[in-house]
């Protein structure tokens, strides 16, 4: 862990918010199974009103199933999760029972940290994760190496600087790997009402930045990194949990 932290630590910030992410890669054959399950989780956990805990949920088009929940610290990850709680209350032949389940709707479960760097983020009105109207999501997730990090965040905080001259409402939020994940990488998550409206919000930065200045503002991150890979998929609310409300 402590490695991995090392490694990361020239994309990281002091602004910066740390997710826990546990991501199922649920088979396509089993998507209705494995929804209609975590449809009785989600009732039973709600009817519990389970505390100190909370999650926001994306789904992918390729269906992948992603849980972030925050924490304060690494520290954190020792703690008892919210099936200890849910055991103590629903009973643990109930509860196990519903993951049994669930456990047949994926052969690959995955769990890792991410970091929110709120520095080289863009979203002026205010950094969330869940902009109201805009479940589509846009991931666009950069591979590099230790060696090339620095070069990789100047690169990031100079998009940044060339969106905030122009007045850009093209937002982001900019997360970079902890440990746990497949290499190390940074990931730009961009948010709309749908792919009709992300398309429509690109267009437009496009033309208030100049086309031009912003493609070579984007070829000089892209050459520095290893490979780019492009996520989409939807924040489900009902998938997701907050004990505060």
């Amino acid at each position: 862990m402590m490695v991995a932290f090392i490694l990361s630590a020239p994309l990281i910030s002091t602004a910066q918010d740390i997710y826990r992410v546990h991501e199922d890669v649920v088979k396509p054959m089993h998507i209705l199974e494995y929804e209609s399950i975590l449809a009785e989780m989600m009732a039973m956990i709600k009817k519990n009103e389970i505390k100190d805990t909370s999650w926001i949920t994306l789904v992918t088009n390729n269906s992948h199933y992603l849980y972030l929940t925050p924490i304060k610290n690494y520290g954190d990850l020792d703690k008892p999760n919210f099936v200890s709680e849910l055991i103590e209350k629903e009973g643990e032949e109930k509860v196990m029972d519903l993951f049994s389940r669930m456990n047949k709707c994926y052969d690959t479960e995955l769990d890792y940290i991410v970091i929110l760097n709120r520095g080289l983020s863009y979203m002026p009105e205010g950094i969330t994760q869940t902009p109201e109207g805009q479940n589509y999501r846009e991931n666009h997730i950069l591979y590099v190496t230790p060696g090339n990090s620095e070069i990789v965040r100047e690169k990031l905080k100079a998009i940044k600087k060339l969106y905030e001259s122009k007045g850009s409402k093209s937002y982001y939020r900019v997360y970079t790997s902890g440990f746990g994940t497949d290499g190390q990488f940074v990931m730009v998550a961009t948010a709309a009402k749908d792919a009709m409206e992300m398309e429509q919000i690109a267009k437009e930065n496009a033309k208030l930045i100049g086309e031009k200045d912003l493609q070579n503002a984007i070829f000089e991150l892209y050459v520095n990194t290893l490979r780019y890979e492009k996520m989409e998929g939807d924040i489900r609310p009902d998938l997701g949990y907050n004990s505060k409300y």
